[in-house]
């Protein structure tokens, strides 16, 4: 599977249309509704995939620029923003959204091609090349829609992106991962394998499932550690 960023903007196009789709939906007083998200209504969610937007346009400056561009300007800051706009109204959380959407896909289409190897550095990462940005947006993305808990669920994830998940290093690689039909996707030193399908192997590993559907050869499945 291609990690190159300028075919997978392709999939983060697609998954950003599924998304603004369902945001779309949830006029009145749909975002004041509490999402997956402990602590956060569906309105936290919308604004922080926002937010996440713009840090990823601001890695995208630093990679072009070489000047230093944080994600955010402190921890602190990023959650104060989510929380403020978490309180706006239907229409301006969703114009929000769209724009910023807007602003990095016309960041990644104006990227020269020397910049997609600069190291940039977000959350715990240490430095990464900017290449992974177009990836981690897929995931904010795909992942945070399924928090919205409005009816997109890890069945509806594309098989590119669940199979990408079990091989991302962010992903707990606890057991050797079989599909239902019996093909080995990952293989993991160690003694437990968990077999199931595909979207609901992604969905256990991401925290986006309980892993209801998975078998495991142990007999219980492997304790996680949070996805990152």
């Amino acid at each position: 599977m291609t990690a190159d960023p300028l075919v997978l903007s392709a999939e983060l196009d697609r998954a950003t249309a599924r998304l603004l789709d369902t945001v779309r939906t949830l006029d009145g007083n749909g975002l004041a509704v509490p999402s997956r998200c402990d602590g956060w209504t569906r309105g936290h969610v919308v604004t922080h995939l926002a937010r996440n937007a713009d840090a990823y346009r601001n890695l995208l400056t630093w990679a072009r620029t070489g000047v230093r561009t944080p994600a955010y300007a402190s921890p602190d800051e990023r959650a104060a923003g989510i929380a403020a706009g978490a309180l706006r109204p239907h229409e301006e959380q969703l114009a929000d959204l769209t724009t910023a959407c807007d602003l990095l896909r016309e960041a990644i289409d104006t990227a020269p091609a020397e910049s997609w190897t600069a190291l940039v550095e977000w959350g715990s990462t240490g430095p990464v090349p900017a290449a992974r940005v177009v990836w981690s947006r897929i995931c904010e993305v795909e992942l945070h829609h399924v928090d919205l808990d409005a009816g997109y669920g890890p069945p509806d994830w594309p098989a590119s992106f669940a199979l990408r998940v079990l091989h991302d290093p962010a992903t707990p690689h606890v057991a050797t991962l079989v599909s239902d039909e019996g093909t080995k996707l990952l293989s993991v030193d160690g003694d437990t394998v968990v077999t199931g399908p595909v979207h609901l192997l992604a969905a256990w590993l991401t925290g986006r499932g309980h892993g209801t559907g998975l078998t495991s050869s142990t007999g219980a499945l492997p304790s996680l550690e949070a996805w990152k």
